[in-house]
């Protein structure tokens, strides 16, 4: 039987303590694999948990899940929030968990003792049940959980700088392959150099 207080001794050592956020992590990731059926930790890769942020939210789901970044088990896709979508990879099926719009509030009714928020929000997040502490809703991935995981062995170089493309992540237009940030599209330019190739490219990209 899973200790949810031997979890969070785990993932406070991450840190000089715990945090009601590291407290999300471990209980989103019990009840997200709890929608799906799945038993926890996995020692597979037939869970894989997208965070909608990083920080000591994800080491809560890390240590919970048994998912890592290393393993291809855990994406972030930085939108800022405390929510994490989690998938049974061999059926596809998906369920996204956020913490209830009130939930900071909900929380004083579990820890009436505490008087500041911060504890009142640590001490409730641990007993508060999962429906009072997140929406949880079936979702349909975009993109597909097979195009996500990709193949391995495949490979391509980006037709502008020439560097390797893996897990099909390049972007075909007109029958060559880019990289996103060849397309603009990525989360860094160089400084001082502008490609007229890249610039065309983008245009095909946009205009395509």
């Amino acid at each position: 039987m899973i200790n949810i207080q031997e979890l969070l001794q785990v993932s406070s050592r991450r840190h000089s303590h715990l945090c009601p956020r590291q407290v999300l992590g471990v209980r989103m990731a019990l009840a997200g694999a709890d929608s799906l059926g799945l038993d926890l930790p996995r020692t597979d890769k037939n869970l894989l948990v997208i965070a909608e942020t990083d920080g000591c939210f994800v080491d809560g789901l890390e240590v919970t899940a048994g998912v890592s970044a290393g393993r291809r088990t855990l994406r972030i896709e930085d939108y800022g929030k405390v929510g994490a979508t989690f998938i049974n990879v061999s059926t596809g099926e998906a369920v996204r968990l956020a913490p209830q719009p009130d939930v900071r509030q909900r929380a004083h009714f579990y820890a009436p003792n505490e008087t500041q928020a911060y504890a009142a929000q640590l001490h409730g997040y641990q007993i508060m049940p999962d429906q009072e502490l997140f929406s949880i809703r079936s979702v349909n991935l975009n993109p597909s959980i097979e195009e996500i995981v990709s193949r391995p062995g495949v490979r391509v170089n980006c037709s502008v700088c020439g560097e390797e493309i893996i897990n099909e992540r390049e972007i075909i237009v007109d029958g060559f392959a880019y990289c996103r940030t060849c397309l603009g599209t990525g989360y860094y330019h160089e400084k001082d150099v502008i490609y007229p190739v890249i610039i065309e490219a983008a245009q095909l990209f946009t205009n395509s």
